[in-house]
């Protein structure tokens, strides 16, 4: 039998969309918010010589300069305001929900609740400054060193250094705030729309590389084994990421009043990837972090460090080993911090919930960290599989394939996608709700 909810689904139509007026203020704002961040994206850096970037950005596409280009939109390729994107906000947040795990104090200010996380989203915004100007810093030392050839930077010296990094993390900042109210008054996450509208920009120049493989214009059959395979994956990222492990809590009868209410059941859903896109996220800026450095140094950079670079690039057997171990363990560590099992066992016992055949408190805990764990082995099987394809692709057609097939930009767009289309699809139910309320007070009215 349906829920009413789920009736309230199915009567949604394009009739219903067109009187949710609320709704299409929203999509307005959140599309007049992503122009505004894609015009941005366009925007140079001052004192940049875009002819020699352009050169420059050629000979790297591969490497580190090509992977930021794809979350960035474009931007690192045009070296735009932008071009740091909203990664520094990501990799903060990261890192404070970490170390809530092994701080006490901030394990403490996580459950005071509104208080505490407002104070801990300041904090992130602090370290997403100072990530942000370190970053910054080392892309302003890439420019003014250059890679030979004709000079990037215009005129190098201190004030390009300074106008460099504050533009760099005003963009930042910019896009933090941008996303906040996305978030506030438009439809969806913001954060992650910044990102996904930056990597869909790139899918049409993405096609057209894949179909650039075939001489006479007409698909060849790796294009097509291509296609098929991204249109398998997006269906097999779609699946997980919307399957459920549902363990059922039942609830005790409870006397109200005069009245002995009947006990009820419920689930508690566990979703087979419930780390999210974070781990290849982590793991990835980790494996960047030799490129990173060696591009700060520059042509000195010291041999080992040059030597890192080359064996740990993208499409080696090495960082493929690490990427897929950094995947797994990461995967496992943030599963952890994101759901702790002792404490949904305390507010399962502190509202009367059990899970029968579990007494409440600490077999409970177990149970659930039994059953966390084997999701976790899946969840990090599956990231690993997805992130690790193109990487095999690469290595079996060569650099002429997309890094769009599977990998952390397929996880994102499905994800934000299918998490866009729910809040959507909230307001739209939330709309009905409300017409049938109004129309029961004017019947109630009338008698």
């Amino acid at each position: 039998m349906t829920s009413a909810a789920e009736q309230f689904a199915q009567n949604i139509t394009f009739d219903s969309f067109a009187k949710a007026e609320e709704l299409k203020k929203r999509l307005l704002f959140t599309l007049g918010a992503l122009i505004v961040y894609r015009l941005g994206t366009y925007i140079p850096l001052p004192g940049i010589n875009p002819e020699a970037y352009a050169q420059q950005f050629q000979s790297q596409t591969g490497g580190l300069l090509g992977t930021l280009n794809i979350f960035a939109g474009g931007a690192v390729e045009r070296m735009a305001i932008f071009a740091l994107n909203i990664m520094p906000y990501i990799s903060a947040s990261i890192i404070l929900q970490l170390m809530t795990a092994v701080v006490p104090s901030l394990e403490k200010m996580k459950k005071e609740g509104e208080q505490g996380r407002r104070q801990i989203n300041q904090y992130t915004r602090y370290l997403t400054v100072f990530l942000a100007t370190m970053q910054g810093y080392f892309i302003a030392i890439s420019l003014q060193s250059g890679g030979g050839g004709v000079p990037v930077v215009n005129n190098p010296g201190p004030f390009f250094l300074l106008t460099t990094v504050v533009t760099l993390v005003g963009g930042v900042m910019f896009l933090l705030w941008l996303g906040e109210q996305i978030t506030a008054r438009g439809v969806g996450n913001g954060v992650s729309l910044l990102i996904f509208a930056g990597i869909v920009a790139e899918l049409p120049r993405a096609a057209g590389g894949l179909f650039a493989l075939s001489g006479d214009g007409a698909p060849s059959g790796t294009v097509l084994i291509v296609a098929v395979i991204a249109l398998a994956l997006i269906a097999f990222v779609v699946f997980m990421e919307r399957s459920q492990r549902r363990v059922l809590v039942q609830y005790p009868r409870r006397q109200v009043g005069n009245k002995m209410t009947q006990g009820d059941k419920s689930h508690l859903p566990l979703k087979l990837n419930p780390s999210g896109v974070i781990p290849p996220i982590f793991a990835s800026s980790l494996l960047l972090l030799p490129a990173t450095a060696a591009g700060a140094i520059g042509p000195d950079s010291p041999e080992f460090l040059q030597n890192l670079q080359i064996w740990f690039a993208p499409g080696r057997p090495m960082y493929i080993a690490l990427y897929a171990a950094l995947i797994i363990g990461f995967t496992f560590v943030y599963t952890s911090v994101v759901f702790n099992t002792e404490d949904v066992a305390d507010n399962l016992k502190k509202y009367g919930g059990f899970i029968q055949g579990y007494r409440p408190g600490a077999r409970t805990a177990e149970y659930l960290d039994y059953v966390v764990t084997r999701l976790t082995v899946i969840g990090a099987a599956y990231l690993t599989f997805v992130c690790i394809l193109p990487e095999l692709l690469k290595m079996g057609y060569g650099q002429a394939i997309p890094v769009y097939i599977g990998g952390t930009s397929l996880l994102i767009v499905v994800s934000v996608t299918l998490d866009t289309v729910g809040q959507i699809q909230g307001h739209l139910i939330a709309q009905q709700y409300e017409t049938l309320i109004k129309k029961s007070k004017l019947r109630g009215n009338r008698r």
